[in-house]
């Protein structure tokens, strides 16, 4: 803008001053917040003509102290000046009326509209990176949940385990401190409140043992119902599989 009797602000919208500062240049001497009761009541309204704001003014101990201050705009300031029917406030009028010259002219006009447009382009920006950064935290969660749709068989727990990492005794060994399952005659077995839900799936294995004797071994194979019932468990103890990491 330009340089001028009191100090203004701008933004992409609209010019604004200190009440104070304008009281203080206009050589009022009745106390400040007197004299903007009496200016408002000439038909300004809060929030639309002007804002209440918090100033910090110099003490005598070297300190500050909070006083209230009104961020006014400029057609308040200009008819407020106006008013005081003094030099001082003629001065002020004819500077407040150069000062909107000024912010109209087609320079300041072009100035405010690439303003506004760049950002709106910063704000299209950061959308886009958070919509990029939500679709790369959902994605490996989808990737992996698909995975486990489309195979519509039995897994192991080795085949599970390996998703995170892991292996298969240590998968058990964690869904047993899980309260999931216990092992019993050598074969890990759900807890009653995991029965009937479909989890898992037991299958009679032919073995031969040591000895030479042919015997039946049963083996637990998870469903992928079971499979997505890990996932989800293990999600909220923290623990996600490699392809989410």
């Amino acid at each position: 803008m330009i340089n001028g009797l009191i100090n203004i602000n701008t933004n992409s919208e609209e010019i604004t001053l200190s009440g104070r500062e304008l009281h203080e240049f206009l050589e009022i001497k009745t106390p400040y917040a007197k004299w903007f009761g009496r200016m408002i009541e000439y038909g300004f309204d809060e929030n639309i003509d002007y804002a209440t704001v918090g100033q910090k003014c110099p003490i005598a101990n070297g300190g500050y102290q909070e006083v209230q201050d009104h961020e006014i705009k400029l057609d308040m300031a200009k008819e407020i000046s106006m008013i005081q029917r003094s030099a001082k406030g003629r001065q002020a009028r004819k500077y407040f009326i150069e000062v909107e010259k000024m912010w109209n002219s087609p320079e300041m006009i072009m100035k405010r509209a690439l303003e506004i447009a760049n950002k709106k382009v910063e704000h299209l920006q950061l959308v886009t990176s958070k919509q990029k950064q939500l679709i790369g935290e959902l994605k490996p969660k989808a990737d992996y949940t698909d995975k486990i749709l489309k195979n519509t068989g039995l897994v192991t727990i080795t085949q599970i385990a390996k998703d995170y990492g892991m292996s298969g005794q240590k998968m058990n060994e964690l869904l047993h401190n899980l309260k999931v399952q216990y092992k019993q005659s050598d074969q890990w077995l759900l807890y009653s409140e995991h029965h009937g839900k479909g989890y898992t799936h037991s299958e009679t294995v032919d073995i031969k043992r040591s000895d030479g004797r042919e015997d039946i071994k049963m083996n637990t194979k998870w469903t992928q119902k079971g499979r997505l019932f890990i996932y989800d468990l293990l999600k909220k103890n923290y623990i996600l599989p490699l392809i989410e990491k």
